[in-house]
């Protein structure tokens, strides 16, 4: 299960850093009107990512595959 979790956030940090690349990517006004779908497209990916990473959480806490395990409710 750590694993999943670790390869999505890897994924998604993966995502931001080549969304950033593509913003700081200085070329020719040429390559300016491709560099803006590419890093919407590596933004999109990162939110898909954080969503389908809390839709799997809820999940998991749902099928008992993971417990929380907080601090006890004890005054």
């Amino acid at each position: 299960m750590k694993t999943i979790f670790l390869f999505a956030f890897i994924g998604i940090l993966g995502a931001l850093g080549a969304a950033g690349l593509f913003m700081l990517k200085n070329n020719s006004g040429a390559d300016k009107s491709q560099r803006r779908p590419k890093m919407a497209r590596a933004l999109a990916l990162r939110v898909g990512l954080s969503v389908a990473l809390f839709v799997f959480i809820l999940f998991s806490y749902w099928m008992g595959w993971i417990e929380p395990t907080g601090l006890p409710l004890r005054p």
